[in-house]
């Protein structure tokens, strides 16, 4: 692992401005891609603003085992860090509203795009040990000291993994509605499994074979907006647009999400949610589980039932009724302020 040294920091609310050997500084090149397509294009350039949103102060590159990863920063460099993990199909700037929260209170939060979403580069293959390696190397990238970590979602889940593998890097862990639903496999005799199976095989493969000619379907910027609220219709159209001139790039032919064609919803790698569920239960740093339990399409689905008997012992858990799992977006201030109290 190898990183390109971090810029100064930016007044609040600025464009980061990350420094690097020339031809190898993705942070900013794709902040200048951003820039450009705000100028071309009016619909973004109203869009590119939401109220308590800001880009990261800092832009950085760690290397992790060949693969570049765009790392972001918000608040003081010299800040108690903490890092974060976003979900799957995200990247760091899903935290632009609830990162400057913490930062605000003298946190560095640190963020990183996981390969082959946002600014990362794409990887040849997927899975969730890869994406554990590479949060390790971002680790790493802050420093040898134990901190704390908050992971969403997937982020969440890997972010269990981590934990497990590295006990004493990490301080205290705060899950977003990350904790998987354990659902029983389907009721069926074993040789229809075995055909279940074969099925599931067989399309990803051919979805592998197609991925490598394949391009993310080009939309306008409401088009693409629009998409995503089929997947969070809970949040707002005036956030989603927002998210689309953080997390997508400005072609010839229109916006186009950066995330690589060759991943699919549940197409990490090999996964099975027990395997999670079965580490956290014994994870030795104290947690604090935050469920949103209005289901959504990209959510878990996991009810308070289904958590508890797998929190580890004197973990604290939060039920937020009426929020649905990009609970720290609907209810930010909310959520920063328990994260906060946790952390004291």
């Amino acid at each position: 692992m190898s990183e390109i040294p971090q810029a100064a920091p930016n007044p609040p609310g600025a464009a980061a401005t990350p420094t690097g050997p020339a031809g190898t500084d993705m942070g900013l090149a794709a902040d200048l891609a951003r820039q450009a397509a705000l100028e071309a294009d009016p619909e973004a350039a109203a869009a590119a603003t939401y109220p308590g949103a800001q880009r990261p102060d800092r832009r950085r590159i760690v290397r992790s085992h060949g693969l570049e990863l765009a790392v972001s920063e918000w608040g003081p460099a010299t800040g108690t860090p903490i890092l974060f993990a976003h979900g799957g199909f995200d990247f760091a700037g899903t935290f632009d509203r609830f990162a400057p929260l913490l930062a605000a209170e003298g946190y560095r939060v640190v963020s990183w795009d996981q390969r082959g979403h946002g600014d990362s580069a794409a990887a040849a293959l997927y899975s969730w040990d890869a994406d554990v390696r590479d949060m390790l190397a971002v680790l790493d990238s802050i420093g040898p000291d134990p901190i704390p970590l908050l992971g969403h979602s997937k982020g969440g889940g890997i972010s269990i993994h981590l934990i497990q593998a590295v006990p004493h890097r990490i301080t205290r862990f705060v899950n977003v509605d990350g904790i998987p639903s354990q659902k029983n496999p389907p009721d069926v005799a074993d040789h229809d499994r075995t055909k279940l199976l074969a099925t599931e095989l067989s399309g990803w493969l051919d979805h592998r074979r197609r991925a490598g000619q394949k391009q993310r379907r080009p939309g306008t910027l409401g088009e693409l907006a629009e998409r995503r609220r089929k997947m969070n219709p809970r949040l707002s159209p005036e956030w989603l647009r927002y998210l689309v001139t953080v997390g997508a790039q400005h072609d010839a032919d229109g916006w186009r999400w950066k995330i690589d064609p060759a991943l699919r919803m549940g197409g990490f790698g090999p996964w099975r949610a027990v395997w999670s569920l079965r580490r956290m239960v014994a994870l030795p740093v104290p947690m604090l589980a935050i469920l949103g339990l209005q289901e959504e399409p990209m959510g878990w689905g996991t009810t308070a039932g289904g958590a508890e008997p797998y929190l580890p012992r004197g973990a604290e858990l939060s039920l937020f009724e009426d929020a649905g799992h990009f609970v720290h977006i609907e209810q930010p201030e909310r959520v920063a302020a328990q994260v906060l109290d946790f952390l004291r």
